[in-house]
């Protein structure tokens, strides 16, 4: 691990000299789409709130590193369905998610060309975060509580819209999907806990997988010298 830690570091300071970095906070509401309470896409209810760090490889795209966390949460009581709101269920949970890809931008933004910049942009990669396993506590009439660890992987889709505020500030608002390989961060699919299946407690469409959404905005602070990009 040291000797993969040195590595970065060399690589860091040999490329700063050349490239252009981004770093700033990102803040905003986060919303969960599963198998309790409302099911709307964009439905911000709970904070997000973290940091990007951004690689600039060329004018239209970059590597992109963020560190985010965020609580979620859900109440059958405030769907528009019927029967989610007779069965009654809620739960909250925390996600802490690092995600590394890339953002590409739909046009081209050069943060060195001295003239105010802006673009949509994409962003796509891999995530790996962590929440609570959930757990329908006293069979389908009981409660759902938060039990052991749920380390699983997800795949961002965002879509984003920056531009620069002053030659080295760059603000950005984006929203973006988490979908992820887990059934479970609402407790429906209660077998990626137990290692068994459990039919009284499991509830739900066991085809689909639960989603988790961020949107917020950005705020990421530039510095390095102009960047070569021929050879890129």
């Amino acid at each position: 691990m040291k000797h993969l830690l040195a590595f970065v570091f060399m690589v860091i300071a040999t490329t700063s000299y050349s490239q252009t970095f981004e770093v700033g906070p990102f803040i905003g509401g986060a919303n969960y789409i599963g198998d309790v309470g409302k099911s709307n896409f964009i439905n911000p209810n709970t904070l997000v709130g973290g940091a990007l760090f951004k690689w600039n490889r060329s004018p239209r795209h970059s590597w992109r590193l963020s560190l985010l966390y965020a609580q979620i949460a859900a109440d059958d009581a405030n769907s528009n369905d019927t029967r989610r709101q007779q069965r009654g269920y809620s739960f909250e949970n925390s996600i802490a998610e690092a995600s590394l890809g890339i953002e590409f931008n739909f046009f081209e933004f050069d943060l060195h060309a001295g003239t105010p910049q802006n673009s949509p942009y994409i962003y796509t990669g891999l995530t790996y975060f962590r929440a609570d396993h959930m757990y329908l506590k006293n069979g389908r009439a009981g409660n759902l509580v938060n039990e052991g660890s749920n380390w699983e992987f997800a795949i961002p889709m965002v879509f984003g819209y920056k531009e620069t505020i002053t030659e080295h500030i760059v603000g950005a608002l984006e929203i973006g999907a988490r979908y992820t390989f887990t059934d479970n961060l609402d407790g429906s699919w209660p077998e990626e806990l137990l290692g068994r299946r459990d039919p009284p407690i499991e509830f739900g469409n066991r085809n689909t997988s639960d989603w988790y959404v961020f949107t917020g905005v950005s705020l990421t602070f530039n510095f390095g010298r102009k960047p070569c990009y021929c050879n890129l």
